[in-house]
C-alpha cells in the first residue's frame, strides 16, 4: 500500500511480521531532495498516474524525519526541539500500529543506524511507547571501510537490527532507574566484549550497544528516576539517552583496557579521551555532540580541558583533531623537559622526529627519560593501534602515522599493524633505552 504507515488497512492482530527500515532521524530528508525528480516525472508521467502527482511538489509534512525547517516559521528559536519531538510523535504513532496489527506472537524488526545518542533516544522512546520491548540486537556490516574518506570523517559501517515483540507486561509497576543501572553497565559490558570479539569496532561497537541497553529498560518500562516534575512532584521517567550515555562509559573502560596490545593502560583523562576519540571514529572529524559525549563518559569538559588545550578545534557542528604541529607552542614542545599530559609528550615527539629526524626525536627521549616510561611506550602502542594508517600514492594520509611509523624504529617491543612500512627484518640505530630502574 502507497500509504501512511501510521493508518494501514489491515485487520487487528492478523500479521505475523513487521520489518521497518524507518529514516534515521535527520540524516537524509528525502521529500526534499524528491522534488527534483517529482517536478519532472510529473511532466512524463503525471498524465498516467494523476492520483500520485496531485500536489505541486512532494508532500513533506507527514514525513517521519527530524526536519527543523519546518519549524523556522512558527518558533525560529524552538526548531530543533520540535523537529526531535514531530520525528519521535510519528515513529511512535507507526509503532503503535505495528502493534495493532501483528499477532500476539508476531515479530517487528527495525533497521537503524545513527551515530549520535539523540537519534536512538528517540527511536528507543518511540518503540517503548509504542507497546514494544527490544528482544535482540545485531550489527550487520552495511557500509564500505575501505574508502579515503574514512581518515577524515567519521562513518559507522553497521546498520543495528533491533528484534521487537509486544511488550508482556503494560501497566506493570513502574522500575526504578537506580535499581536498574547495575543490569545495564554489565549488559553493555558483556555486549561489547562480545561484538569486539566478532570483528566489530570503532563508533560501530559503541552503537551495537544500545540495542541491548534498550532491552533492559523497555522490558522494564515505566522507568522512574529520583528528579521530579517541578509542577507535579512526580517522578520523571527515564531518557533512554541516560541509559546510552552509561553503556558508552563502559564500552569506554572496556576499550581503554585493550588498545595497548595486551599492556596495562592507566592514561590520564585527556589522553584517555584522545585515543578514545581515534578507536571510535577512526576520523580526523566527527560530530560536536559525539565528541563531548565522550568527554563526559572519560571525566572531562570537551570546552575547557580541549579545546582549551588546541586537541581540537571546532568546525560547524563538528570538532576536528588539530595535528602535533598546530600544538607546538605551549603544549607539544620538543624543547621542553616536563609534560602536563602523555598526548603532550607524544605530540612532541613527533614534532621533534618531523623537525630533526630520526636523532632529534632520540635526544628528547634521553632528555626526558620518556623511552624508559611503561606508560609512554604503552601509549604509543595505543597510537600506532588507533590511527587510522590509511595511504594515498604510498604515503600515509594522516601525520601521526607517517611519525609513529618511523618512531616505532625506536622501540624494539613496538607491534607494528600488518601494512606498515617498517621493513620486518631486524633495523639498524635502535636506541638502546635504560632501564625503568636506570
Amino acid at each position: 500500500y502507497n500509504r501512511d504507515a501510521a493508518d494501514l488497512p489491515i485487520r487487528d492482530g492478523s500479521v505475523h511480521a513487521v520489518v521497518v527500515d524507518p529514516p534515521y532521524y535527520d540524516n537524509v530528508q528525502y521529500a526534499e531532495l524528491s522534488d527534483f525528480f517529482y517536478v519532472w516525472l510529473k511532466r512524463t508521467a503525471g498524465h498516467l498516474y494523476p492520483h500520485l502527482f496531485a500536489t505541486e511538489l512532494t508532500e513533506k509534512a507527514a514525513e517521519a524525519v527530524k526536519n527543523p525547517a519546518r519549524f523556522v516559521e512558527f518558533d525560529r528559536k524552538n526548531a530543533k526541539e520540535l523537529g526531535h519531538q514531530d520525528y519521535e510523535a510519528k515513529m511512535t504513532n507507526i509503532f503503535a500500529e505495528a502493534h495493532r496489527v501483528l499477532r500476539e506472537d508476531g515479530v517487528l524488526t527495525v533497521m537503524f543506524n545513527h551515530k549520535r545518542t539523540e537519534a536512538w533516544d528517540a527511536l528507543g522512546r518511540s518503540l517503548i511507547e509504542g507497546g514494544f520491548e527490544v528482544l535482540t540486537s545485531w550489527p550487520v556490516h552495511t557500509e564500505s571501510q575501505h574508502s579515503l574518506h574514512q581518515a577524515r570523517k567519521a562513518a559507522a559501517a553497521s546498520t543495528i537490527l533491533l528484534t521487537c515483540r509486544k511488550r508482556t507486561t503494560p501497566g506493570a509497576d513502574p522500575a526504578w532507574w537506580d535499581d536498574l543501572k547495575h543490569d545495564v553497565r554489565r549488559v553493555a559490558r558483556d555486549k561489547a566484549k562480545e561484538y569486539s570479539d566478532s570483528g566489530i569496532s570503532g563508533v560501530d561497537l559503541y552503537i551495537a550497544t544500545f540495542g541491548p541497553v534498550l532491552s533492559i529498560i523497555s522490558r522494564r518500562w515505566p522507568v522512574l528516576t529520583s528528579e521530579v516534575d517541578p509542577g507535579t512532584g512526580a517522578p520523571l521517567h527515564l531518557h533512554p539517552e541516560e541509559a546510552l550515555d552509561l553503556a558508552r562509559r563502559e564500552v569506554a573502560d572496556l576499550r581503554l583496557k585493550g588498545l595497548a596490545s595486551g599492556r596495562p593502560v592507566r592514561f590520564d583523562p585527556v589522553t584517555d579521551w584522545y585515543l578514545l576519540a581515534w578507536d571510535a571514529f577512526r576520523a580526523v572529524e566527527f560530530p560536536y555532540d559525539e565528541a563531548r559525549k565522550l568527554a563526559f563518559a572519560t571525566g572531562i569538559d570537551l570546552d575547557s580541558d580541549l579545546r582549551r588545550i588546541r586537541l581540537l578545534r571546532k568546525k560547524g557542528g563538528s570538532v576536528v583533531l588539530e595535528e602535533p604541529k598546530a600544538r607546538r607552542v605551549k603544549h607539544a614542545d620538543p624543547e621542553t623537559d616536563v609534560f602536563e599530559r602523555l598526548i603532550d609528550a607524544a605530540h612532541a615527539l613527533m614534532n621533534a622526529w618531523r623537525e630533526d629526524g630520526t636523532a632529534g626525536a632520540e635526544a628528547l627521549l634521553r632528555r626526558t627519560r620518556l623511552g624508559a616510561d611503561p606508560r609512554f611506550v604503552s601509549l604509543l602502542q595505543s597510537l600506532l593501534n588507533v590511527i587510522p594508517r590509511t595511504q594515498q600514492k604510498g604515503r600515509f594520509i594522516r601525520p601521526e602515522a607517517r611519525a609513529l611509523d618511523a618512531l616505532a624504529v625506536l622501540f624494539p617491543d613496538l607491534e607494528i599493524p600488518a601494512d606498515s612500512s617498517i621493513p620486518a627484518q631486524p633495523v639498524q640505530g635502535t636506541l638502546d633505552m635504560p632501564s625503568r630502574g636506570g
